[in-house]
């Protein structure tokens, strides 16, 4: 491990313990570093770095490779909470594929991140999350199913990820993603997005639909129609590094 950036990851955690600030977004929500140790993995050797908030007491945490203190054009991924996927597997999502693209993306490169947030079914929660995949069952697609429980299709907010880029001093980020709301989110709340890295994994029979209203409704950067992307899919991730010049 990077034995100067365990340093400077113990010189943040000491050096503000009891931090407290105005907050980022309507929320005002301020997060600080409680905890920090090194993480070797299957995809690399990383720094997990464990932040909470004062908003609803949810628990954050950072995965870094490398010197990400203060950088410039850090790749970062923002990776909501999945527990049917990331955990159990679920086919009905690219959930799992995206995460575990990322870390081996990232385990790959001088420096980066994956910032793993804890906003269950894009906002919704587990509970409701199932809720919603009931609905899909009976035929209605994802939008509709959170509509039609009182929700917007994503409630998802970026303000904790920004205040944790904050904390962790990153000047700029070449942002992983395929959804334009999350750059602008970013942007909206102070943090400079130079870049954008495509994130697109195959699709399979169950999230083929999932994946199609996505595109359609939710503005996501998914191409069914250009290039041939989507194949049956392996077990292993297929890993998509695409750059695209410019801010998007």
């Amino acid at each position: 491990m990077n034995a100067s950036m365990h340093e400077q990851l113990a010189e943040l955690l000491r050096a503000d313990p009891d931090h407290e600030c105005e907050g980022v977004g309507k929320d005002k929500v301020c997060v600080k570093i409680v905890a920090m140790a090194e993480l070797p993995t299957r995809f690399g050797d990383f720094h997990i770095v464990a932040f909470e908030n004062n908003k609803d007491g949810k628990e954050h945490i950072a995965i870094t490779r490398g010197d990400v203190i203060g950088a410039t054009d850090v790749p970062v991924r923002l990776h909501s909470e999945c527990l049917t996927g990331d955990v159990m597997g679920s086919l009905r999502c690219d959930c799992r594929d995206q995460l575990e693209a990322a870390l081996k993306m990232i385990g790959g490169l001088e420096r980066g991140m994956v910032l793993y947030l804890r906003q269950e079914g894009r906002g919704i929660g587990l509970l409701n999350k199932i809720r919603a995949y009931s609905l899909q069952d009976q035929g209605l697609d994802t939008v509709q199913a959170n509509h039609a429980l009182g929700f917007r299709d994503d409630e998802r907010d970026y303000a904790v990820a920004a205040h944790m880029l904050m904390s962790l001093k990153i000047k700029s980020v070449k942002l992983i993603t395929n959804n334009p709301k999350k750059i602008q989110q970013l942007v909206d709340y102070g943090i400079t997005v130079s870049d954008r890295i495509e994130h697109i994994m195959p699709s399979n029979e169950h999230n083929r639909f999932y994946l199609e209203t996505k595109a359609a409704k939710s503005g996501h950067l998914l191409d069914f129609n250009g290039r041939e992307r989507f194949v049956e899919q392996d077990d292993l991730p297929i890993i998509e590094d695409r750059r695209m010049n410019g801010n998007l």
